[in-house]
């Protein structure tokens, strides 16, 4: 009976720390299924080694997560590499994808998706550190890095989620406001405010790999663009504003994963241009940073 009984007390002390430590997956892996996975291995890797002599059971155990899930965001980076593992939607993308929406609007889709830009060390460092107040010290032993090292990454994964060169506060701002307009009107399928945002000349590009055409789509004028945003309603929800490239844009990005990215040319308050970007060779090009609050 003691056995049990200790394995009930430490499935009682591991309880108090599972949503911290699904937070600090979910924000490291963009995925809710995936964080649960994560969660998962770090309660039977407790189980296996036992609390006993651990003096901090919740910061232990955030360490663990953190090794976890860096493993799995290796993983998925040899994924990526290797040609013959290109994506394909898979029970991920689509399980529960109303958890998917409400998690990743908790978190913020924008973070989530620039968080997915940066290499698994820097997204790892980012995380437990900035999000979460892990020390450099215990954070350094997870990728064999001096203390200095790891302050030196988290700096540099700080700057690429703040982003480079970008429009003055002012352009911004007002970017923002067209360009969030613009999200609810395609949100909504309102077309007289498309109509109301959308310049008379504009101009949208899409990518093959967009969909719903094999080939790239070219559409001219206010009404045809209109439309075309009509149509896509469904997805819109899955898009959050984001900086591309300086200016404010969209991503889309169904269970954490970046799929397509919307660019924006705004002149006088209206948008004159859009360029949709689905690519894989061409997402990889884009610098992505978060939008101030």
């Amino acid at each position: 009976m003691t056995k049990v009984n200790d394995r009930e007390l430490l499935a009682e002390r591991f309880e108090e720390h599972r949503a911290q430590l699904r937070g600090v997956a979910y924000r490291m892996l963009g995925s809710a299924s995936e964080a649960d996975d994560a969660v998962q291995e770090t309660w039977l890797r407790l189980g296996r080694a036992g609390a006993d002599g651990v003096e901090n059971l919740g910061a232990w155990l955030t360490t663990v997560v953190g090794r976890v899930c860096l493993n799995m965001l290796r993983s998925r980076e040899r994924r990526r590499e290797d040609p013959a593992e290109a994506y394909r939607p898979g029970p991920a993308d689509s399980a529960d994808p109303e958890q998917e929406a409400v998690l990743a609007d908790s978190v913020g889709m924008a973070l989530l998706v620039v968080l997915d830009t940066l290499s698994p060390t820097e997204r790892l460092v980012f995380v437990l550190h900035d999000m979460f107040a892990v020390p450099f010290e215990d954070i350094a032993p997870m990728i064999d890095r001096s203390p200095a090292a790891t302050r030196q990454l988290a700096s540099r994964a700080r700057r690429r989620v703040r982003g480079g060169e970008r429009a003055p506060g002012a352009d911004l701002a007002r970017q923002r406001r067209v360009v969030e307009a613009f999200q609810a009107a395609s949100r909504d399928g309102d077309f007289e405010a498309l109509l109301a945002v959308l310049d008379p000349g504009v101009v949208l590009h899409a990518d093959a790999a967009a969909g719903p055409t094999p080939v790239p789509v070219l559409l001219r004028g206010v009404r045809s663009v209109a439309k075309g945003a009509s149509v896509a309603a469904g997805r819109v929800r899955f898009t959050a504003p984001v900086l591309v490239n300086g200016a404010v844009g969209l991503v889309m990005a169904p269970a954490g994963r970046l799929r397509l990215v919307l660019a924006f040319t705004v002149a006088d308050d209206r948008i004159t241009g859009i360029d949709i970007i689905a690519d894989p060779g061409r997402l990889r090009d884009v610098e992505l940073a978060v939008l101030d609050a």
